[in-house]
């Protein structure tokens, strides 16, 4: 087993991408501002700028030029850099990520043509199940009292609108549930966080406010899709409110001093902010305002990660806690004085110095991993894969019979997983799961986290598959101790929607009785 266990590696760091290099496309430029100051077209590298770039396409477009990308990474990459552009995504991360706002001035109302928009929002009251409170808020902002005005059960058009022409402003909660160009958007950014892509869609009147200045737990990209709206951006109050874990309060105009961004923005343009950044915005009187709001990054910190260790393996720190330590540690006597408090203190610092090489770290990392796949969004099939995974086999009725049943996998079948990130080894100690959200629900949490038992023996196989992505690699190639396991485990992942081959599966030759 050793042996094998080694050649899983072995196997997939001899592999080579077939991917041929990315095109040179050119720099699309726009008006760039951070806080409230233009950065100087000189400020951005000109490498960064040749390596990031991708043109000013439409997003029907970049989604169709997507479809033919080889790694869901690479797309991910590809597609966060058109949101963004012009500002170069390694910039983005190094100077922007978790530390300050970023405005992006397009000139361009359809630069987000087709993400999103209120026709669509108005096809989706008529035709889909929008239910108050779960999938739609009506709210209103008014002398400075925040108000939610769910009516119970469903939300048609009739009402709706009614509440929209009185003043209120119309969210919108899981537009990926009921939009599938959302659902594609977000289903390819969250490769690109390792964390849930969100969104919320925001619908404001003319001349109203819909919600009351706060700060959020997620980093926010605010794209305006129509009309026009006025933002105000606040530093965090204070060093405890940098990065939050939750989102704050409502807050009043006196709480939060003066904004370091005040900018209407446009169709066609972006503002980011990291959590924690408190915001408000409001409509003019000449237009109404609709944007989405995609976020990610909620409680995926350091500290959030140190929450999921649990006690080491070692005996120090399964030892029980002194019989008296709430007579001299906690809050009420921290100003004490005390020789046992100090050896308390002393014995946590040293329990702490030893948690590197005794925490279950990677045990941590991976119930963050089951986190994330589940609150994953299914991946959005391109055409090739959807012709050559089990969703486009050919089993079918025809002519008032059962026809192509089953599939014909072979040791020469080429196979690679859906998504870099779709599928995942997990142990809880006993067994081995594979993790995968090619089964999930498009509404967040409708369903269980999805997963299966593998069998021991199989899980250098997964792992040569799981590493070997975006390459297709041989049923054949597969580290199983025989010909059948390798044929078995592909078909179970077949099944299972979690792989696909290189060209689509004919059905079994039919055999013929004499």
């Amino acid at each position: 087993m050793e042996q094998k266990h080694m050649s899983a590696f072995a196997l997939y760091q001899t592999l080579q991408s077939d991917l041929p290099p990315p095109p040179k496309k050119p720099f699309q430029r726009a008006q760039v501002r951070v806080h409230a100051g233009l950065i100087p077209d000189g400020n951005i590298d000109e490498a960064e700028e040749e390596e990031e770039s991708v043109p000013g396409e439409s997003l029907d477009a970049v989604l169709t030029e997507l479809t033919k990308v080889n790694s869901s990474r690479q797309r991910a990459s590809k597609l966060f850099q058109w949101l963004i552009n012009p500002v170069p995504a390694k910039a983005f991360f190094r100077d922007t990520w978790e530390k300050k706002p970023v405005l992006v001035q397009r000139k361009n109302p359809d630069y987000y043509k087709g993400l999103f928009s209120t026709a669509e929002f108005d096809r989706i009251l008529r035709e889909e199940n929008v239910q108050y409170g779960v999938n739609l808020d009506i709210t209103s902002y008014i002398n400075g009292k925040r108000e939610t005005h769910n009516p119970p059960g469903r939300a048609l058009p009739f009402t709706v609108w009614d509440f929209y022409e009185s003043g209120c402003s119309v969210r919108l909660l899981n537009p990926q549930a009921f939009s599938l160009t959302v659902w594609n958007v977000l289903s390819i950014l969250q490769e690109q966080f390792g964390t849930m892509a969100g969104a919320n869609v925001y619908l404001t009147p003319p001349g109203t406010q819909g919600f009351a200045p706060h700060y959020d737990d997620i980093e926010a990209f605010v794209v305006q899709l129509e009309g026009k709206k006025h933002w105000r951006v606040y530093s965090p109050r204070s060093e405890n409110e940098v990065l939050p874990v939750f989102s704050s309060p409502n807050f009043d105009q006196a709480e939060i001093g003066k904004p370091i961004l005040d900018v209407v923005l446009e169709a066609g343009d972006l503002l980011f902010f990291p959590r924690g950044f408190i915001h408000q915005g409001n409509c003019l009187p000449d237009a109404h305002s609709l944007h989405i709001t995609i976020s990610s990054y909620q409680k995926n910190s350091w500290g959030d990660l140190l929450q999921k260790v649990n006690a080491p393996e070692d005996v120090e720190f399964r030892r029980g806690l002194p019989l008296d330590y709430l007579t001299y540690m906690g809050v009420q006597n921290s100003d004490k004085e005390d020789a046992q408090r100090a050896r308390f203190l002393s014995r946590i610092e040293n329990l702490m110095k030893r948690l590197p090489k005794y925490a279950p770290v990677d045990a941590a990392v991976d119930q963050k991993a089951r986190e994330f796949f589940h609150d994953c969004l299914p991946p959005v099939l391109t055409p090739d894969e959807l012709a050559t995974s089990v969703h486009g086999a050919p089993t079918r009725w025809a002519e008032g019979k059962v026809t192509d049943v089953g599939v014909h996998i072979t040791t020469q079948t080429q196979i690679k997983i859906l998504r870099a990130e779709c599928a995942r080894l997990c142990s809880n100690g006993d067994a081995v799961h594979l993790c995968h959200t090619t089964d999930n629900s498009r509404v967040y949490h409708k369903e269980e986290l999805k997963s299966f038992e593998i069998q021991t023996e199989h899980t250098d196989a997964v792992e040569f598959l799981i590493h070997s992505y975006p390459s297709f690699v041989t049923v054949g190639s597969l580290p199983c101790d025989s010909v059948q396991d390798k044929i078995a485990l592909a078909e179970l992942l077949f099944e299972k929607g979690i792989i696909h081959t290189a060209e689509p599966l004919q059905a079994p030759p039919a055999v013929h009785s004499r």
